[in-house]
């Protein structure tokens, strides 16, 4: 990218004075030449799609079509833009939903010139840089050869799968491993990934010493290759599991951006079958990343009724942002002594039930404490069978019908 390379923007607003506005405050920025506006989400969508700008500067609120659905919408039909939403609102929950959508920067209106020039810079130096990637076709040569560097795309063979709840303490740690363990072999290498930057336990699970952590990837993201990958990776001997654990301070977690780490995710799908991601709870911009370039998100919860308020509220941002689809639901530490059935759970969500491990305190506790997950202890556990046939749905394998232990079929409502 030179210093001279225009940033086009296209400014959407139902209001033509805000355009207007928006455009009186980018005209003394050289970098940004702004194409043209859009008075509504549908005008938006046409325009974007036929002009192809580097940034979209998008009201949240119009009449026909808000900006979140349009966001969604212009991401999947023209990938490299980037959008800048804006709102009367600092809602948290406006920004959870603009970021799962696919939005870049969430500034509340009326915005600082400073702030917004910042943005506008910041979303079209990532789509000038989107566009002038070349990605390597999808060919049976692509697949066998071995991924390049500096920022080249490799053909993506592996499937991201993220575990994740939006309620701490559901036991996301504890399926992470021992699904990652499940669906390691020679012929499916697989690679856990702790995203939670601040306070994984991965490490701790597996019982292992990390000297290196994500962030000695995420800051190369744009050299890796694979001999480096494996470098940085520990090694968990017993399984052949390839571990890439959180910093070892919480205050380096600021070191990783969501960006750095969507395009981990897809250099490590060029190189191992599996990547299993362990999420903290909260959505971090690592965590929505995640979330989006997901091909599975096995989503916990509990009996608990804070849990599962917890979950609707995320079900409600994953309809938003179209990743409800990708859901496989699970109900973990099911205690059959509690009224809250899978039955009332899956109505309460209006989503069925993939899975309901049982409460096994006994077994569970003492795998964590000694770093030895339970289904390489013992894979006749009624609890490891449950995590294997879990593992078997995500690789669409059949299923052995001895190991439909607790699994629940429970149709949509």
């Amino acid at each position: 990218m030179t210093q001279a390379e225009k940033i086009r923007v296209l400014i959407v607003d139902d209001i033509q004075e805000t355009r207007e506005n928006i455009r009186r405050m980018l005209q003394f920025e050289p970098r940004v030449e702004v194409i043209g506006g859009a008075k509504s989400g549908a005008e938006a969508i046409e325009l974007a799609t036929e002009d192809k700008p580097d940034v979209v500067i998008m009201d949240i609120n119009m009449p026909d079509m808000d900006g979140i659905t349009a966001t969604e919408t212009i991401r999947k039909k023209v990938p490299h833009v980037q959008i800048v939403i804006l709102s009367v609102q600092a809602d948290p929950s406006y920004m959870r939903r603009a970021m799962l959508a696919g939005a870049r920067d969430f500034l509340t209106k009326p915005p600082m010139i400073d702030e917004l020039t910042a943005a506008v810079r910041r979303a079209g130096d990532m789509a000038i840089e989107e566009k002038s990637k070349t990605p390597i076709p999808f060919t049976a040569a692509a697949v066998g050869g071995v991924p390049g560097g500096n920022g080249s795309y490799a053909a993506k063979i592996g499937k991201v799968i993220t575990v994740y709840s939006p309620k701490g303490g559901t036991g996301c740690s504890m399926i992470a491993t021992n699904l990652a363990i499940a669906l390691q072999s020679s012929a499916t290498p697989t690679v856990l990934v702790d995203a939670n930057l601040q306070y994984g336990d991965i490490a701790v699970m597996l019982n292992e010493q990390i000297k290196n952590s994500i962030i000695d990837l995420a800051s190369r993201v744009d050299e890796l290759d694979p001999d480096f990958v494996r470098e940085v990776a520990v090694e968990h001997a017993p399984s052949g599991l390839h571990i890439l654990a959180c910093p070892s301070r919480a205050d380096m977690a600021e070191d990783v951006t969501g960006e750095q780490f969507s395009r981990l995710l897809d250099y490590l799908s060029s190189i191992y079958s599996y990547i299993v991601v362990d999420t903290a709870s909260y959505l971090t911009d690592v965590v929505q990343s995640a979330l989006e370039y997901s091909d599975h998100i096995v989503l916990i919860t509990t009996q608990e009724i804070p849990s599962i308020k917890s979950c609707n509220l995320f079900l409600s941002l994953a309809n938003a942002s179209g990743l409800r689809d990708r859901i496989t639901f699970v109900i973990n530490r099911f205690d059959k002594r509690i009224t809250i059935t899978p039955e009332k759970i899956s109505e309460n969500l209006h989503l069925p039930v993939g899975f309901v491990i049982p409460l096994e305190e006994k077994i569970v506790t003492s795998s964590i404490n000694r770093g030895l997950p339970f289904v390489e202890e013992n894979k006749s556990y009624p609890i490891s069978k449950l995590i294997l046939n879990l593992a078997a749905t995500l690789q669409n394998k059949p299923q052995e019908s001895n190991a439909v232990l607790e699994r629940t079929s429970i149709p949509r409502k």
